[in-house]
């Protein structure tokens, strides 16, 4: 272990990294593993072997490029989990299209917003979504797809895009004027013999763009994170080796393919390992999930820590047969203590792993290793990745903080995006000239380079003078018997600049007052550090991936505590 006296680390490793495009890494493990399992999708009753996986997607890239599709185009895809999120992924990345990821929960301005500044010239989309319309939506976004021919599409609001490509519905193919269907794009693969796929493939650098994900911004508009093959070839290839992955593992995924944890995370580590991905529904549900970890017998289930509290929630949890279970990745957001504690001895999973990361490093930074202690892997996000460098930084200053001292966390290396598309100002904002990625996470690493998450340089309460990081009294408040979930932020004050309020969930059929909580704090942690606020929810307000939208959190909590007065203060 090094012994750190500033809080600089770089992984160390004697494995290269790889220099494969998606293709040809995908391509090797299906000529190694032919006929084993590559994916189950279990609400479509679809199972691939690598080789059947290959052969689908092969006929989709040749279709596209039957299409017209170029290398570069991009190519938007907006779905729940199916089996044709997975096949577009590879069949785009083949023939060097970009993929743009679309968050299933848009609606019409934010699919314009991305549609437009990514500059798609296709959409591959799905007909419905839980509630949403998708195809209602998009012919009002483009009155004119109905007087279209397919590839032909002419919008005025989206007048780079000229080709729709519908999925199947629940009833089978639809047909919608001015679109393809599925079956259409592939019956145009005839068009185009395997050897011109081959050939465009051989075009194909690694560091060639070849995903835009756009993140979750709390203001203004998403920025689009652009991954080459090399950002997410690699990041795959080692979280799956810290995992220990091999052909024999099973992955249960439950996470939204078109975030990173799904379509890095999840296809891509069991992609470049030959192990198999499972899919047990179009959006997460807790029972689904155990459920299909005891049907498939599954080695290892991947989530935020929002799927793993509802997952241990379940009244009949104890019923489902989790003893295939051995590994697993917790990532998204921090990841309560006691949680994680639960998940290792109720679920069996002696050896998950904590991940932190971003979508902008590809995503994954720090991750807890299996030989890890049990202190090691609740207490902290592990240590940092192969080939990735990490410093912990004054925020004001910029300067490396001596290891204990909190600050910014900045990243290096391979996984470090190329760009926010077509968004130079944002993208120096957030890399400076060293190549150094601001996170905008508070950070402190110890004398062993093991680094825990303490909340956002956003999220930082200043409390009379006090710096307060929320997760720390959140940690302490998930010790509590009958709290199930805690949220803490911060809401204006006159009198100390901000005060504290506690979002809590309790657990099934209990009871707890604010007072009761307050003096479970007493004596306990430090006197400014106790929630002036409690509120007591049945959920909080959070993206599709589960992240908690703490900025949702204060703009309710300052309008119903009655602090706009005190919210329209002005300070120095």
């Amino acid at each position: 272990m090094p012994d750190l006296r500033w809080s600089y680390v770089s992984g160390s490793t004697d494995q290269p990294l790889l220099g494969l495009t998606i293709g040809e890494a995908f391509d090797r493990t299906a000529t190694r593993f032919p006929d084993h399992e590559a994916l189950v999708v279990r609400h479509q009753a679809l199972r691939y072997t690598y080789a059947q996986l290959r052969e689908a997607v092969n006929r989709f890239a040749r279709g596209l490029m039957a299409l017209g599709l170029q290398k570069g185009e991009r190519v938007g895809i907006w779905a729940p989990n199916r089996a044709e999120w997975t096949i577009t992924q590879l069949a785009t990345a083949k023939i060097g299209a970009i993929l743009v990821t679309i968050n299933p929960a848009y609606r019409l301005h934010e699919l314009e917003y991305a549609l437009n500044q990514s500059g798609c010239v296709m959409l591959v989309m799905a007909p419905q979504f839980r509630t949403g319309n998708y195809v209602e939506m998009l012919q009002t976004l483009c009155p004119e797809l109905t007087r279209s021919l397919p590839g032909q599409l002419a919008a005025q609001r989206i007048p780079q895009m000229r080709s729709v490509v519908l999925l199947d519905g629940p009833q089978g193919t639809q047909r919608i004027d001015g679109t393809w269907s599925w079956s259409d794009v592939l019956e145009r693969a005839g068009e185009v013999p395997p050897a011109e796929l081959a050939v465009r493939q051989t075009e194909l650098q690694f560091d060639d763009p070849i995903n835009v994900q756009y993140t979750s911004g709390t203001t203004g508009n998403p920025k689009g994170a652009t991954l080459s093959h090399h950002n997410i070839v690699n990041n795959a290839w080692f979280v799956g080796q810290i995992q220990g992955f091999t052909e024999q593992d099973r992955l249960c995924a439950p996470v939204p393919l078109y975030h990173c944890f799904g379509c890095v995370l999840a296809h891509l580590a069991c992609f470049v390992h030959g192990a198999t991905v499972v899919f047990p529904a179009e959006s997460f549900d807790p029972a689904t999930t155990l459920q299909l970890v005891q049907d498939e017998r599954c080695t290892a289930l991947y989530g935020v820590p929002t799927m793993f509290i509802a997952e241990l929630d379940l009244p009949n949890f104890d019923h489902y047969d989790l003893t295939s279970l051995r590994t697993g990745l917790i990532g998204g957001a921090p990841c309560p203590i006691e949680v994680m504690r639960k998940i290792i001895d109720r679920m069996h999973m002696h050896e998950v792993e904590i991940i932190y990361g971003m979508t902008e490093t590809s995503p994954i930074s720090f991750q807890s290793r299996r030989d890890d202690s049990i202190e090691r892997r609740v207490a902290t996000v592990g240590r940092v990745h192969p080939h990735v460098e990490v410093k912990i930084v004054d925020p004001a200053s910029g300067r490396i903080v001596p290891t204990g001292q909190p600050g910014e966390l900045c990243t290096r290396g391979y996984s470090v995006m190329l760009e926010y598309w077509e968004n130079a100002a944002a993208t120096r904002h957030a890399i400076d000239s060293a190549r150094w990625m601001h996170t905008g996470d508070l950070a402190t690493m110890d004398a062993d380079g093991y680094v825990k998450i303490v909340g956002r340089l956003k999220d930082m309460v200043i409390r009379g003078g006090e710096n307060v990081y929320p997760r720390e009294i959140e940690e302490f408040l998930y010790r509590h018997p009958k709290i199930s979930d805690v949220y803490v932020i911060g809401v204006p004050d006159v009198k100390y600049g901000e005060e504290l309020v506690a979002w809590v969930r309790l657990k099934p059929d209990q009871k707890v007052t604010a007072e009761e909580l307050r003096e479970y704090c007493r004596g306990e942690i430090a006197t400014y550090k106790i929630p002036r606020y409690w509120k007591f929810v049945s959920e909080f307000p959070m993206t599709v991936t589960g992240k908690i939208q703490k900025f949702a959190m204060r703009r309710q909590s300052i309008e119903e505590l009655g602090l706009l007065q005190a919210a329209a203060v002005q300070t120095a």
